[in-house]
Parts: C-alpha cells; sequence; structure tokens
C-alpha cells in the first residue's frame, strides 16, 4: 500500500474508533434478531402483505426466503431516473424465480439542479438530500426486509439514500444504476454556444437546440459531474456489481444487470449463509478508497459535502484534510468534461472502471482487502460485464487503455497528483477543484468585488462592469444562508471575462458541484457569512489573494481595520417561495460545509 493512503486511513481508524464502535453495536444488534417479519405481531404482518398476490404472502410465510425492499427515485421528468419506471418489476421477476420476494418499499423525491440551475428552487437541493436519507429511512422503518436494493443516480439522491439506508446498516444493500444517456454532441460544442450567448453572439433558439442536443435521452447527463461521481464511486465502494456503473439504460445487458442485483442481493442475506450488511461495507477503507477515485478522476466538489455526511452516518469522522492529503498522493487519470472533452461514454469505451480500479490497485493506491456485495476482495472489479448467448459472465478488464486522451495508466498521468486543494487564510476554509483549472489561472491577486446573487453579477456583466481584474465574492450562499445553491449562472460570463485575458477568480460559501470549471473558485468557504464568517466583512476593492497552488486565500487587509468592520447582513426575502419557507428548520440545523452541511452531524457524531 502506498504509505499515504495508509497514514490517512490509519488516522482515520484512530480518529472514528468510538464513533464507529457504537454503530457497529448498533447494526449488529439489529441484525442478531434475524428475519424482522417474523417477530412482528400477527396484524402488523397481515398489514405488511395485505396487496401482495398469493405466491408471494406463501413466500413471506416462510422465513427462509428473502424478502427484499425496494427504494426507488423514480419519477419520468428527469432523465436519469426515468428508466428506474421499469425496474421495479423487473426486480420483482427476478426474485419469484429464486423463491424469494420485492415489496416497492418507498419513493424518494429526485430533484435536478440542471433544471433548478440560477431558480428558487434550487435552494431546496442540498435539503433534498437529508429529506431523501428520512424517506429512505420511513422505506425501511417496517421491519419487513431482508435487504434492499437502492435505485437512484443523480447529485443529492444516491448520498441522500445511502445516508438513509445506512441507518439500516444490518440489511445487505445493492445500489442498482440506470446508466447515462447515450453521446450527444460534444461537450466543446456546447460549452462554446453558452459562451457565445453569454456575449450575445448566439440567439436564445440557437442556445435552446444546442442543449437539447446535448441533454436528448433517457439516462444520466454524460459529462463527469455529481451523478456519474456518484456512480463511479459506488461502485469503488463496492456497492454495485462490477462493471455496472455506465451501462446504457434500455440495453439487454442493463436489464441483465438489475436481474442479477436482485439474485446478488439475496445472496447476501442470512438466510444465504454468506451475510454482508451494508453496514460492514462502508468502513474506513472503503471510504478511503471512494476519495482516492475521486482524485483520480478529478470528480464532483460536491463530493466534499457528500462523502464527510456518509461517512458521519456509518460512524467515521472524515476530514477536508484526510481528503486533502490523498489528493498530494493520487495521480489524475482522467479527462473527462469538464476536465477534458470526452464524456463518461468516452471513459467506458476507452478502459472504465475496471481499468481505473486494476491501475489503482496495483500501485497500492486503493484497499483490496475491503467487503463488497460480491463478496471479499475490490480485485474482482477489474472484471466487466458481458452477455454470452444471452447470459451474464464476467471477464478480465482491459489492461491498456484504448485512448489515452481519456483514460491514462499511473506511469503516464494527466498530472502527478488529485484535483482538490483544501484553501485556507483569512477569508476561512474552502476547496478548489484544480484539475480543471490551467496552472497559469490557479493564481489571481485583485481587487474584491462583492455579490450576494447571481443575477447582480450577470447584470454587471452586461452594463460592462467587469472589464478588469477582479475577485468575485459571492456570499450568503451557503448551507444556512439560503440552502447552498450551486452558482453555475456566473460560469459562462466569468469564462467569457478570462477568455479575453483578465485575471478573474471566485470565492463563495456556496457551491460550483461537478461542473466546476476552468475558473479559480475557492467553494464551500466556512465560516459561511450568515454566521459571522470572514467574507461578510470584505468590501468592494479589497485586494484579495486566490493561490491555488499553495492553497491560501487571503483578503490583504489590516488585521485590525477587518476586525473593526461591521459585518454584512444578508438578504432574507430569498427563503420565501417556492417552497423554500418550508426547509427553515433544516436550514437553522446545517453543520457547516466541512462536515458536510447535514441537519443529521450532531446527531450522528453521538450514535447513543
Amino acid at each position: 500500500m502506498h504509505p499515504r493512503v495508509l497514514e490517512v486511513t490509519e488516522r482515520l481508524i484512530a480518529r472514528s474508533h468510538e464513533t464507529r464502535q457504537r454503530y457497529l453495536q448498533l447494526i449488529r444488534g439489529a441484525a442478531s434478531d434475524g428475519p424482522m417479519r417474523g417477530k412482528l405481531q400477527c396484524a402488523n404482518f397481515a398489514h405488511g402483505v395485505a396487496a401482495c398476490g398469493t405466491e408471494d404472502k406463501n413466500s413471506l410465510r416462510m422465513m427462509n426466503a428473502a424478502n427484499v425492499a425496494i427504494v426507488s427515485s423514480y419519477n419520468d421528468m428527469l432523465s436519469a431516473h426515468q428508466p428506474y419506471e421499469h425496474f421495479p418489476e423487473q426486480i420483482k421477476k427476478a426474485l419469484r424465480e429464486i423463491g424469494s420476494v420485492g415489496q416497492f418499499a418507498g419513493g424518494v423525491p429526485a430533484m435536478c439542479d440542471g433544471v433548478t440551475q440560477g431558480e428558487p428552487g434550487m435552494e431546496l437541493s442540498i435539503a433534498s438530500r437529508e429529506v431523501i436519507a428520512m424517506a429512505t429511512a420511513v422505506a425501511l422503518s417496517h421491519n419487513m426486509f431482508d435487504a434492499a436494493l437502492m435505485l437512484g443516480i443523480c447529485d443529492k439522491i444516491v448520498p441522500g439514500l445511502l445516508m438513509g439506508s445506512l441507518r439500516f446498516g444490518h440489511l445487505p444493500t445493492i445500489f442498482v444504476p440506470g446508466g447515462p444517456m447515450v453521446s450527444g454532441i460534444s461537450n466543446k460544442e456546447k460549452a462554446d454556444v453558452r459562451q457565445r450567448y453569454a456575449e450575445g453572439k448566439a440567439t436564445r433558439e440557437e442556445l435552446l437546440d444546442s442543449e437539447m442536443k446535448s441533454y436528448h435521452g433517457p439516462g444520466t447527463c454524460t459529462f463527469y459531474g455529481t451523478a456519474n461521481t456518484n456512480q463511479l464511486l459506488m461502485e469503488v465502494m463496492g456497492l454495485h456489481l462490477p462493471g455496472a456503473s455506465f451501462v446504457n439504460p434500455y440495453t439487454p445487458l442493463r436489464d441483465a444487470l438489475t436481474r442479477e442485483a436482485a439474485f446478488q442481493v439475496t445472496r447476501l442475506t442470512k438466510q444465504s449463509g454468506e451475510f454482508i450488511p451494508l453496514g460492514e461495507i462502508v468502513d474506513e477503507r472503503s471510504l478511503v478508497n471512494s476519495i482516492v477515485a475521486l482524485h483520480a478522476t478529478g470528480g464532483s466538489t460536491n463530493h466534499t459535502l457528500h462523502m464527510p455526511a456518509i461517512a458521519q452516518s456509518a460512524g467515521i469522522q472524515l476530514t477536508w484534510q484526510d481528503m486533502a492529503d490523498l489528493s498530494e498522493a493520487v495521480p489524475t487519470l482522467t479527462h473527462v468534461y469538464p476536465n477534458g472533452k470526452a464524456d463518461i461514454n468516452h471513459f467506458q469505451a476507452a478502459g472504465g472502471m475496471s481499468f481505473l480500479i486494476r491501475e489503482l490497485l496495483d500501485a497500492g493506491l486503493l484497499h483490496e482487502d475491503v467487503n463488497t456485495v460480491v463478496g471479499h476482495g475490490l480485485r474482482r472489479y477489474t472484471q466487466e460485464p458481458f452477455l454470452d448467448d444471452g447470459q451474464l459472465v464476467w471477464r478480465d478488464g482491459p489492461t491498456q487503455s484504448l485512448d489515452e486522451n481519456i483514460l491514462r495508466p499511473i506511469a503516464r498521468p494527466f498530472s502527478p497528483e488529485g484535483g482538490l486543494r483544501v484553501m485556507e487564510g483569512n477569508l476561512g476554509r474552502g476547496v478548489m477543484k484544480v484539475s480543471a483549472v490551467a496552472l497559469e489561472h490557479q493564481f489571481v491577486e485583485a481587487p474584491a468585488k462583492v455579490f450576494e446573487d447571481q443575477q447582480d453579477l450577470a447584470d454587471a456583466f452586461k452594463a460592462g462592469e467587469l472589464e478588469c481584474d477582479f475577485v468575485a465574492v459571492m456570499r450568503f450562499q451557503g448551507p444556512r444562508s439560503n440552502g447552498m445553491p450551486e452558482l453555475h449562472k456566473m460560469t459562462p460570463f466569468l469564462g467569457v471575462l478570462q477568455d479575453r485575458g483578465f485575471k478573474v477568480a471566485l470565492i463563495t460559501d456556496g457551491r460550483m458541484s461537478g461542473a466546476s470549471g476552468k475558473i479559480p473558485a475557492a467553494i464551500h468557504v466556512c465560516p459561511e457569512a450568515c454566521d459571522g464568517g470572514p467574507l461578510a466583512l470584505v468590501r468592494d476593492g479589497d485586494r484579495i489573494r486566490v493561490d491555488g497552488v499553495k492553497g491560501t486565500l487571503q483578503v490583504l487587509v489590516e488585521p485590525a481595520e477587518l476586525a473593526a468592520r461591521e459585518p454584512a447582513i444578508g438578504r432574507l426575502s430569498h427563503n420565501v417561495g417556492s417552497g423554500r419557507e418550508l426547509f427553515g428548520f433544516m436550514r437553522m440545523a446545517f453543520s457547516s460545509a466541512e462536515k458536510g452541511a447535514s441537519a443529521f452531524t450532531s446527531n450522528l457524531e453521538t450514535l447513543k
């Protein structure tokens, strides 16, 4: 093993010892009770099976049959989740073939940051993760189940499903992906049209035509944003079947993998004798593996929020410093948009997950000695699935990349380090995704221009007020202020200015997420402005230094002057409308970004 990976793993285990032991005690106690439905009162059990057919009712009365909970994020408005419409029936049919039962235990909401981008609904996004976790817990709370299948893909959905299902970590659980949509127009062409529209050089009709050629069918968006990062991390953590992440929907192979997930989850139950519950898979080693893979692929910065929150749900205390220290030791092996021109289908064709995992394992950067949903050991994930006369089989994946412009071996990385930098200084602590930012743009020292709304920056651009070097400070965008929306409405304008030769950077207590691009952006800054963080003290014209190379974030103002300033007060009007007023209690409970921006953190730290 690489010494840095061992070092981080060992200190994570030591730091988490007390809370992890409480968590394991909790789930092992629940698992020792055997099939929960066997202990229900007769009336309770009858309620739980009343809607089942005769065959399923008879199976459920036999305690040697497995009852599998299906929890789904299906809706047919969002492309990534639309394929899930057909999964429950496929799963139920497969389970009946082996004498087991599937029950649709509950649905969880699935909102799309792409649809709500720049709109009031975006301010519900982080809160939706907590709602999904709670909805997952409600679905599993009936104690009728021996195992679970989680159907989810996108931004907050997979983290929410995992956080909720970890509270029932005594159940064997497999995450079932739906797959990416087939490729549309190139990401470069899409980005070019967006930028030309921001400059007034493309019409709205041209912009809409471009977007609809990019997002054009069922499946996840094909760029390497949060949704596809979710899939990659679930596979590296051993929560998907090997090679399942990036198989397109509505294909025979996708259907075969869904059926196999149903079969496999029953093999992990107590009745099968090969019991591997979720809480014994998600441990310190699998979490370190996920962070290594995040860095090796330049994945979504949203996971600097999600992974600490997920870790907390399993009694593990993961920090940004752990993530940053791993970043220094993990080379960047992929260039997928926004880090490159290719999309996730191109990554899959170039060698995909089997090649990536083999390279990282062989370099000692991943723990091989881990539990997975296909048994013990991560080496199985160097295989990929195929259909052989209609039967699902796994074969060894490629040992060489088919396109080193997209996916490279350890011996020839794109960069010797991963894509994440912790930023720290007198403006607080944040993170920067440096993998997408050219080295010459990673250092900016310029006067501040302070904004509290994305539209204000857009208006300033259109009025010609941003034709200069500057650092945009977008504050009062943190979790407790307005729910921490993504801030991509600014991206085309800042990109235009950088292309015109101006030195520009962004500092915010909000998010930029998986589509963080070529602009140096220090995001997730905490303490956030509404909690009295230093961003509330910044004034227009203050000179600010953003150094993505050294990881520093400073306002160049004398400490005494800074301390004497009255902190600005953010607008409150944006907390009403589009349902935002319903989430006021949750915003009050959110932890800092560094602790996952979670409403549950304080509860999970004690695990009593």
